[in-house]
């Protein structure tokens, strides 16, 4: 008896933490089909008494969402696609090859991820500067092809795999690098999902890196392009939340689609050292 208690205070503890978490999405769903009219009525209505859907059209002709979507997707695939081959590579080289400094190597790599990455965000806005890069996806791109947690994660997860499966390929003639592609990357899918979600989810919602070295419509993403909503007009409440819910779908789609993996890949790796 106390057992199923215990049971049944966990699940109603879990639906009340899940219905807090999803409240502000579905709040700003069903502002996005409310009137103008209603929005600020009093009392209060949340839902709305007929659907409104010229909010989204407003939206879509203040500004240019498609477009700020398209970037954003750019970005975040190339950036994610990047990641995946610069990570799986250096993990591949921590894991199976014995080199000089490869653990001091390994330890400035993962200090890397205590630095703020506030305090390098002048000195990466100026050598993009210099380079001419500013107001293109070359700017918005580059500079994140690599990152210290996808190199740890990988890695984590190549330890698990027996060094002597590489020592009998290499005694078959495999090379390492037809050892990488042919063996290595087929077993490790789920972390390789993992990584690919939990980066291109990052990257979509980046901020103050767009906000820096983008000036233009043409070249900004979504979560910058999202402000020209706002500042048109302080009362188009309406505008605003299906902009949102516009800039959310693709991420929120995203993550149901890999949520599997990306609990796997999470989860994988995770007591080997």
């Amino acid at each position: 008896m106390n057992k199923n208690l215990s049971k049944t205070i966990l699940y109603v503890i879990n639906i009340i933490l899940g219905l807090i978490t999803v409240a502000p999405i579905i709040y700003t769903v069903l502002m996005s089909f409310t009137p103008p009219d209603q929005i600020f009525s009093y009392p209060p209505k949340l839902i709305p008494k007929r659907i409104y859907f010229k909010n989204y059209i407003d939206a879509l002709n203040t500004a240019p969402i498609i477009r700020f979507i398209i970037n954003s997707f750019i970005v975040s695939l190339g950036v994610t696609i990047g990641q995946i081959v610069t990570a799986c590579l250096a993990a591949f080289a921590f894991s199976f090859f014995n080199f000089k400094g490869k653990k001091i190597l390994f330890l400035a790599v993962i200090a890397t991820m205590m630095i703020p990455g506030e305090t390098t965000i002048m000195s990466n806005y100026l050598t993009i500067g210099s380079f001419g890069w500013v107001d293109s996806y070359k700017a918005l791109i580059i500079p994140y092809l690599s990152a210290a947690m996808g190199i740890f994660m990988m890695r984590q997860y190549y330890l698990t795999l027996p060094v002597e499966l590489y020592e009998a390929a290499k005694i078959d003639g495999c090379g390492s690098f037809k050892f990488f592609t042919r063996i290595v990357l087929p077993m490790s899918r789920p972390i390789v999902g993992s990584l690919g979600i939990y980066t291109f989810l990052v990257t979509w919602n980046q901020y103050m890196w767009p906000l820096l070295v983008t000036s233009k419509d043409s070249s900004r993403t979504v979560q910058i392009g999202i402000g020209m909503l706002q500042s048109v007009d302080n009362q188009s409440f309406g505008p605003i939340m299906a902009g949102i819910v516009m800039i959310l779908l693709p991420s929120i789609v995203i993550f149901i689609i890999g949520q599997k993996q990306l609990i796997e890949g999470m989860t994988s790796g995770a007591v080997k050292g």
